[in-house]
């Protein structure tokens, strides 16, 4: 058996909070295996596959077996509207003598809001006028350089938190060549990951200041602003900096990475979640969690265990330690507060270490403070948070040899009306018209002399065959991901809009722990 992890983009980006459930866009198994292939001749696998929007699409999807664009950073598309890149704009601000000022993303009221007026009087200013000796990272970049603003975008900063946990990653979003010394120009620039391609993000460095203090994304250090322009970078793409307030921290990590999302009900997760997470964390994957409320009076509340309500948290680290006897298993959570930790079992003062072995405890531990990250029992944290979101890298953001990593296989296409936007299986006179990819899950036997298969299966083929695996509702969402066991062989594969007749653009990708081939 095969187990197989499908996850799919719908074609709606969100900048703001949670996207209304209604029509889903699910992917659809169909076993077109010819009996020859072993369901026990492969160790087990995961596969995903995601839809994204595209601003154009082929009236045919488009196979690629590459995920997330180009690996190599030079090659990410330039998003300036005169087309240059941020080394030319950095070039002609030295030659000269001024300092960049972006005229995309300007320092004024519509960079900040769009659907109310400043509530005080906000200046605009550089680093170096707010402090003296500014540098862009200090020391190395790390979550105890995110501390939130007045801007209400915690899941954006523990999706970062987690980011500080992967060099390679971090290197990618934030380029560590620019600085405040020599060849400064006012100007920075940063990297996300959006329908499947890597963009160069520019922002000059003036930021919202009251009284010389930075209202938003901001460093404990006072001298560090490497994350308040990423911050500032990320508000660029969406608009402004109003449009980032609620969000999705899996949403996030996947722009900071190409990587491919999971949400998981903690009271309805499988037996071995923490068995998944932990082989995802080993993997380099980012995680967050969070705490679902039922009224907006419940937004931010804080609980009598120290922790908040409807807030985003990232996970930083999973272990399982030897205590009394028996195998406890440990989850560690941040809170991008940098303070209010749980207080419960575990905690960092609570008694339970006392029984930990000394060596252990100090390597776990370490300096516990009070900087908003703790650990938590894993049964304490399944019944204390709600929703546990995974992001799984793709290979081309692990570049750790001590890293397994993902097979990736891609498909691009699009629903026409009259043409390839066939809807679900309830309509099964127009279902068959959807787009198809064929995908072998396993290598077929030496004597693999099958018939060659027609381009488009046709409705009967439908008709009397049931799907293998599909995900599991239609939801108006960016994404939809799913988890499955399938058994070696030849599957079909058939993104659908719930009703015919919807036109939009997609992106299929689907990851695997072993090789895919797609046919």
């Amino acid at each position: 058996m095969k187990e197989r992890l499908t996850n799919r983009r719908t074609n709606q980006f969100r900048s703001g909070g949670s996207a209304p459930a209604s029509q889903p866009y699910p992917t659809r198994l169909a076993d077109r295996s010819s009996g020859q292939y072993r369901a026990n001749s492969l160790a087990p696998s995961h596969l995903l596959a995601s839809s994204t929007p595209r601003s154009s699409g082929k009236r045919m999807p488009v196979l690629s077996t590459l995920s997330g664009g180009s690996s190599d950073p030079s090659q990410a598309e330039n998003t300036q509207w005169d087309g240059k890149s941020y080394e030319q704009l950095r070039q002609e601000c030295l030659q000269n003598g001024v300092l960049f000022e972006d005229p995309d993303f300007p320092a004024t009221d519509s960079s900040l809001f769009f659907s109310q007026s400043v509530p005080v009087q906000i200046e605009w200013k550089r680093p170096p006028e707010i402090c003296e000796n500014p540098h862009f990272i200090v020391g190395g970049a790390s979550r105890t350089d995110i501390c939130q603003g007045q801007l209400g975008d915690c899941w954006l900063l523990a999706a970062i938190a987690s980011l500080t946990l992967k060099e390679n990653a971090l290197a990618r979003v934030v380029p560590h060549d620019q600085d405040f010394g020599r060849g400064y120009a006012g100007i920075f620039h940063f990297q996300f990951w959006k329908h499947n391609k890597w963009l160069d993000v520019v922002v000059d460095d003036r930021l919202p200041t009251v009284r010389d203090k930075l209202i938003m994304l901001h460093s404990a250090s006072n001298n560090e602003f490497w994350s308040a322009l990423l911050e500032k970078a990320y508000a660029k793409i969406h608009g402004s900096y109003e449009s980032l307030k609620g969000g999705s921290t899996m949403e996030a990590m996947e722009d900071f990475t190409g990587g491919v999302g999971e949400v998981y009900e903690t009271k309805a997760a499988p037996e071995n979640l923490f068995s998944i997470m932990k082989k995802a964390l080993d993997r380099g994957s980012m995680m967050g969690c969070s705490i679902d409320i039922t009224s907006s009076a419940e937004s931010e509340a804080k609980t009598s265990t120290g922790l908040v309500k409807g807030h985003a948290y990232s996970i930083t680290g999973m272990e399982e330690i030897n205590f009394r006897g028996q195998t406890v298993q440990l989850i560690r959570v941040r809170n991008p507060w940098g303070q209010v930790e749980w207080n419960g079992p575990w905690s960092d003062q609570s008694r339970e270490w006392d029984y930990v072995d000394k060596a252990e405890k100090n390597r776990i531990l370490q300096n516990a403070t009070d900087d908003g990250e703790f650990w938590m029992e894993f049964g304490d944290f399944k019944r204390n948070f709600d929703k546990a979101e995974i992001c799984n890298m793709t290979p081309d953001s692990l570049t750790d040899d001590t890293k397994r990593h993902w097979e990736v296989n891609v498909f691009e296409g699009n629903w026409i009306r009259g043409s390839t936007a066939g809807g679900c299986r309830n309509y099964i006179d127009t279902f068959w018209t959807n787009p198809q990819f064929r995908l072998e899950l396993v290598d077929a036997d030496d004597d693999d002399d099958a018939p060659d298969e027609e381009d488009q299966v046709g409705k009967d083929f439908f008709r009397y065959n049931p799907s293998k695996a599909r995900s599991r509702t239609y939801i108006n969402m960016r994404e939809v991901s799913e988890r499955f066991t399938l058994p070696p062989g030849k599957y079909l594969l058939v993104p659908t809009t719930f009703q015919p007749h919807h036109e939009a653009n997609f992106l299929i990708r689907i990851f695997s722990e072993k090789k895919a081939d797609a046919m």
